[in-house]
């Protein structure tokens, strides 16, 4: 859904297009799923649509700041996050991504009291149903290494716990790709997939991000890295590209899945 968020199609209108173009499951924006209740929609009618459309929402992207330091902002954030959460379970998707929001700017995030925080979050997914995935955020001066990702959910000790990585913030971050083999199998169930031109990592940004097959990542030792022979992982195709904001929504949507099939095909 980030691909053609900037079409600014709503979300009833985004899922059209993702089964449209031959998805059959979607990353669904919190922002979005709000806009569309706010304007008299209901979660009722999100499910159905979705079902309608044969779609399953895989995952979900909010911005909670439930890592932040400060105890009443966390406080609400939790709040802000378990009725995500309730939302999400009613139109029947099970896992959000839990980036360090709030924790980008300033280093130097403690991250023992990080993986308690993320183990609080984990236990209102044993409530709801809908399960945080550790999201690693490259640009960020927190959790912008696969190692600090991995220590955070490793010292949560929960056994919902996961990471949520990405082509581009791999790069980004500057996590080497060999340490993919340490991320044991069940830690990946939602994978960002992507690709990035030939620009420094320290001056690359989020909108530089194109289809996969259309940069220079390196996608097939990634993926033959996190790849799970006993449970699919679910790839998301995640850019914030301007240039294809601009183009009609359909097209992008049939090229990036065509794109991603292609690299699947190669492996």
């Amino acid at each position: 859904m980030s691909t053609i968020m900037g079409h600014k199609l709503g979300f009833a209108k985004e899922l059209e297009v993702a089964s449209k173009a031959g998805f059959r499951s979607v990353e669904i924006w919190m922002n979005s799923l709000q806009a569309f209740l706010d304007q008299g929609g209901t979660l009722a009618e999100a499910r159905q649509r979705l079902n309608d459309l044969g779609l399953k929402a895989e995952n979900a992207i909010g911005f909670a700041t439930w890592i932040v330091d400060d105890n009443a902002q966390r406080a609400k954030a939790l709040d802000q996050l378990k009725r995500e959460m309730d939302q999400l379970a009613a139109v029947g998707c099970t896992r959000t991504a839990a980036p360090p929001m709030g924790a980008t700017t300033q280093p130097g995030l403690d991250l023992k009291k990080a993986a308690e925080r993320f183990r609080t979050i984990l236990e209102l997914g044993d409530q709801t149903g809908v399960h945080p995935q550790l999201e690693l955020w490259g640009f960020s001066k927190n959790l912008n290494r696969l190692s600090d990702v991995l220590y955070v959910a490793a010292e949560a000790g929960h056994p919902s716990a996961r990471v949520l990585l990405d082509v581009y913030h791999l790069y980004k971050g500057g996590s080497a790709i060999e340490s993919l083999a340490l991320v044991g199998k069940p830690a990946v169930e939602i994978f960002h997939i992507n690709d990035y031109p030939n620009i420094a990592r320290e001056t690359i940004v989020d909108a530089d991000r194109v289809y996969p097959g259309d940069g220079i990542a390196p996608i097939k030792p990634i993926l033959s890295a996190i790849r799970n022979p006993d449970r699919p992982i679910v790839l998301s195709f995640e850019v914030f590209n301007k240039g294809y904001y601009a183009q009609d929504p359909l097209v992008v949507a049939k090229t990036a899945l065509q794109k991603m099939n292609a690299i699947l095909k190669s492996l």
